[in-house]
């Protein structure tokens, strides 16, 4: 029961909840949080800048299932990862912000780092954002995030201790009882059920939030007959060349004509959100089921008939033991393999020459290869066309949209699955947002190859301005020679051809001793 200052006291604290990694940056402000890590047995990832950090954070939360972790410095530290935090609440990713904060505010002004009011900025971007002023509360209120990712939907937290307590001497954290997922009512569960065996064409759709229940999800629309779209976040949770699955193209215009056909919808772990439909209305005719653990999304806009509020992996393997026998399906591969081909092409006519290159790809990288891509027109198309085998392993910051993802989470990806292989897909103009992270990856020495897609220019807002009439204006700017500035950094760098040089580049990059730069530009598939 020995004492330590509070700030080394939290660090013990989250290794004793099995933390091994935080990610962040040390400043005055913060140096007491730094006092007990190495003590306490955490690797530290210092990174070049909080919203690099963060999103390291991010990256290794989706590729670990565990919380990501970053410690930032008062006022503009954590300004600067409140972006990640806007990202991570978008895609449900659990990550816990611990900063420091000044004593007081509201007598003294002019303090370095003072912000008017830094909690509720934090908030804005998290679920939630408190002040810890005693030792207790800040125990409290870590083991309050880590109940809650595992009982609700995985949101970022943020945590903020004021200067002075951080360095007042503490007694250890309590070890708190393991909190569960919540599970379906079983009155509810019979009725969606009784609806499933019922169905003749029976569609589900699943979201990123049914990645931890692919088997069940797959078992259970073999046992129904059911066919399937996913979300972008879903992808994987189907295989990729299931005879009655749709694909990840629930964007797609013709996909509502299906959704029509249908005679009873089961969307599960999906928000089913602006960014997975790109249309205010899903387009069923039929019953829609969600399946949630987020009850906000229950009574969102698509008002579902039943609602069901539960964990998606034991909502499925419920559903599955209500049927009481295979059902015959009432789709034909037939119809499935059309739609697939049609919104493949439409896909392939509205960025042209970039399915080539995801094919070749796709056909001769590692099955359990981990992708972390950037909003990027290669990314706009990939998320569509490129089968996923296996769910949780293509990351993209779908809902907040920011650039400069894919660098910084792909380290945090990399550290979480050491050995196995990594790979960043990011955009010329978004990769320089947070090209500086290229030190981390060196520094930590990652066989980390990036897909730098150069296209010279912001393309997909050029797009957009000359669809809406609009003479195209500030989308080109003067890009760094991309090789020279990763042999600057110690990395390796590519330029390939041709798509065969592409692959076997991408392929030499998982075994190299660094990270590996692939320029890429749309010539290559010319």
């Amino acid at each position: 029961m020995a004492t330590r200052p509070l700030g080394a006291q939290i660090s013990h604290m989250l290794k004793d909840r099995g933390v091994e990694v935080i990610f962040g940056i040390p400043g005055v402000h913060n140096i007491e949080m730094y006092r007990g890590i190495e003590e306490a047995g955490i690797t530290h990832i210092l990174a070049r800048h909080e919203q690099g950090a963060g999103f390291m954070a991010d990256g290794y939360a989706r590729a670990s299932g565990k919380p990501g972790i970053a410690y930032v410095i008062t006022g503009p530290g954590l300004c600067n990862i409140m972006t990640p935090m806007g990202q991570a609440y978008s895609d449900s990713v659990p990550m816990l912000v611990l900063s420091s904060c000044l004593d007081e505010t509201a007598f003294r002004k002019g303090q370095l780092h003072q912000m008017l009011d830094q909690a509720a900025a934090a908030g804005c971007v998290c679920d939630w954002s408190h002040t810890a002023l005693s030792s207790d509360a800040a125990y409290g209120l870590v083991d309050r995030a880590f109940a809650e990712f595992t009982s609700k939907r995985a949101r970022p937290k943020h945590i903020q201790v004021p200067i002075a307590l951080l360095g007042q001497e503490a007694g250890p954290a309590l070890q708190p009882e393991p909190t569960a997922r919540p599970g379906g009512n079983d009155t509810e569960l019979a009725e969606v059920g009784g609806l499933l065996s019922r169905a003749k064409r029976p569609l589900f759709i699943f979201g990123g939030g049914a990645c931890r229940a692919a088997v069940a999800a797959r078992d259970l629309c073999l046992q129904a007959g059911a066919a399937s779209f996913t979300t972008y976040a879903g992808r994987g949770v189907i295989a990729a060349d299931d005879p009655l699955h749709f694909g990840a193209y629930l964007a797609r215009s013709k996909s509502t004509q299906v959704l029509a056909s249908a005679d009873l919808v089961i969307a599960v772990g999906t928000e089913l959100a602006e960014v997975d439909l790109w249309r205010n209305h899903l387009g069923h005719d039929a019953t829609l089921v969600r399946i949630d653990i987020d009850a906000e999304v229950l009574a969102d806009e698509h008002r579902a008939e039943i609602r069901v509020l539960s964990d998606a992996e034991v909502a499925l393997r419920g559903l599955r033991e209500a049927l009481p026998s295979k059902s015959k399906p009432g789709w034909a591969p037939d119809e499935v393999s059309r739609f697939r081909a049609s919104a493949r092409a439409e896909t392939d006519a509205a960025r042209p020459g970039i399915v080539e290159i995801c094919d070749a790809l796709a056909a001769a990288l590692p099955e359990d290869t981990m992708y972390y891509s950037d909003m990027t027109q290669f990314a706009y198309v990939a998320k569509e066309v490129w089968g996923m085998t296996r769910p949780g392993h293509w990351h993209h910051p779908f809902g907040f949209g920011t650039l400069g993802y894919a660098l910084p989470a792909a380290i945090g990806g990399a550290v979480a699955r050491p050995g196995l292989p990594t790979m960043a897909i990011a955009g010329d103009y978004g990769f320089q947002y947070s090209l500086q992270e290229l030190g981390v990856a060196v520094e930590l020495g990652l066989s980390l190859p990036i897909l730098l897609w150069d296209n010279a220019k912001l393309k997909e807002i050029e797009d957009s301005m000359v669809r809406a009439q609009i003479a195209p204006n500030a989308v080109t700017a003067q890009n760094p020679d991309f090789l020279a500035l990763a042999g600057a950094y110690g990395a390796k760098a590519r330029a390939p051809g041709s798509l065969s040089e592409l692959v076997g580049d991408v392929n030499a990059a998982f075994s190299a001793e660094d990270p590996t730069l692939i320029r890429v530009t749309p010539e290559i598939a010319m």
